[in-house]
């Protein structure tokens, strides 16, 4: 019934089964439609519990995905269409985007370079030619 597959990382795909959906009246624009469609889509897909994702992958997940987390489950809404189905495949990339960035792997750490030698002694060596040439100014001034 999805729309648009929630694919997570390379061919790691969050069966339906795990996906639990649901709908309600949407505010914003309609006209007369908007009183008697459910078009809100609100997307919930159990992490803590899900079986689609390997276990390093759901503890990534569940730590970065922490506070938007009620419970273990993980809630996606999307209403900004008028109709339910667009609602529902921007709801799918909406927690497909969420999942793939939570359990991408940690940047690796930087290791910070050295400044080469030349360079400081370059730059030390302009610092004392400039103030050279500021005393040399104050001096000339002077009767």
């Amino acid at each position: 019934m999805s729309t648009v597959p929630v694919r997570v990382r390379g061919s790691v795909l969050v069966p339906e089964a795990e996906l639990q959906w649901r709908f309600s009246r949407s505010s914003g624009p309609g006209g007369q439609h908007v009183n008697t469609s459910d078009t809100q889509v609100e997307l919930r897909f159990d992490l803590a519990n899900s079986a689609a994702l390997p276990e390093v992958w759901k503890q990534r997940a569940l730590e970065r995905l922490e506070p938007r987390l009620v419970d273990g489950v993980l809630t996606v809404r999307a209403s900004e269409h008028r109709s339910q189905w667009r609602n529902r495949e921007a709801a799918a990339v909406r927690l497909s985007a969420l999942l793939t960035e939570a359990v991408a792997p940690p940047a690796r750490p930087r290791r910070p370079t050295r400044i080469p030698k030349s360079l400081v002694e370059r730059r030390l060596a302009d610092k004392k030619r400039r103030s050279e040439l500021k005393r040399g100014r104050s001096l000339r001034g002077e009767p």
